[in-house]
């Protein structure tokens, strides 16, 4: 079986990614499943940039095609930030996910409400002797002053969507794996990982 490489060390990331790739006829690998420790820098002016670096580097070093993402929440208010920096927005070394999220909450607290939001996601597969090949997705909501629920990660509890009534960390597996940006990224690579991998 053909084994496609999930370029992340991200928990979160490496789970979701799995449960939206089970169906197809690849064996999917993880960094720590090959013991690789890569540190990519994310310097890149968009998602797609990011992505593309993370997926040639875990690529080269492992030689397996890699598939890499990268996303970020834009809230509108804030003119699209924490956007390319939404897993570094508060500057310290050991920030946790909740010190994130506390930071967005604390630069929005004189901002007028609903503090419209988007997280989008450019997922990048790269593989030796393969053109990089892109795809993207984005899903929309509202930024809350309270966290609710305990599914996911970074800004999942303060992320919601009024049509549901209910945040991103309140969607189990099958329903965050239905309408997240990620999910719809993914979902939008699964023709290009079928055409590869056929």
């Amino acid at each position: 079986m053909t084994k496609l490489l999930i370029a992340t060390n991200n928990k979160g990331k490496v789970e979701e990614i799995q449960d939206l790739l089970k169906e197809l006829d690849i064996k999917l690998v993880t960094p720590a499943d090959l013991g690789l420790k890569l540190n990519v820098v994310e310097d890149g002016k968009t998602y797609a940039e990011n992505a593309e670096k993370k997926a040639v580097a875990f690529a080269s070093a492992s030689g397996l095609i890699s598939l890499a993402d990268d996303s970020g929440l834009e809230v509108d208010t804030l003119s699209g930030a924490p956007g390319l920096y939404s897993a570094r927005y508060l500057p310290k070394p050991t920030a946790t996910d909740a010190d994130r999220r506390a930071y967005l909450l604390k630069n929005l607290q004189n901002k007028p409400r609903p503090w419209t939001a988007h997280f989008h996601a450019a997922i990048a597969i790269a593989g030796p002797g393969q053109p990089i090949q892109f795809a993207q997705g984005q899903c929309d909501g509202e930024i809350i002053p309270e966290e609710r629920g305990t599914g996911g990660f970074g800004y999942d509890p303060i992320f919601f969507f009024p049509e549901l009534g209910r945040t991103m960390a309140e969607l189990d597996m099958d329903e965050k794996n239905r309408l997240s940006h990620r999910a719809r990224a993914i979902i939008n690579a699964r023709p290009v990982l079928k055409k590869i991998f056929d």
